[in-house]
């Protein structure tokens, strides 16, 4: 192999690896987001994500911009006892994503 390959393979799997970019918001952001419309009551979300998981205590949420996209990340433990992440657009509600955490 050439000596640029042997450098430029391993940097590309570094980036390959590398998790996508987030930030958490503050509440201030969070409330002139909702204010101008652009993210939807986190209270409307949250009780979509209760109705997935009836008798679920919610443990953390939080507001994040990953890659561009507002997303409401909602961490529960069901009524058995098992600890899940949701993440749902915080446009739209959509559900991104609910697994075991």
């Amino acid at each position: 192999m050439r000596p640029a390959i042997l450098f430029t393979l391993p940097l590309a799997l570094l980036l390959a690896a590398t998790p996508a970019a987030s930030r958490d918001l503050d509440q201030d952001e969070a409330l002139r987001l909702r204010h101008e419309g652009l993210i939807l009551p986190l209270e409307r979300l949250l009780r979509h994500a209760m109705e997935r998981h009836p008798g679920a205590r919610l443990l953390e949420a939080e507001l994040e911009e990953e890659d561009g996209i507002y997303v409401y990340e909602i961490e529960l433990l069901t009524a058995d006892g098992v600890a899940r992440e949701l993440e749902l657009d915080a446009r739209d509600g959509r559900l991104l994503k609910d697994e075991e955490d």
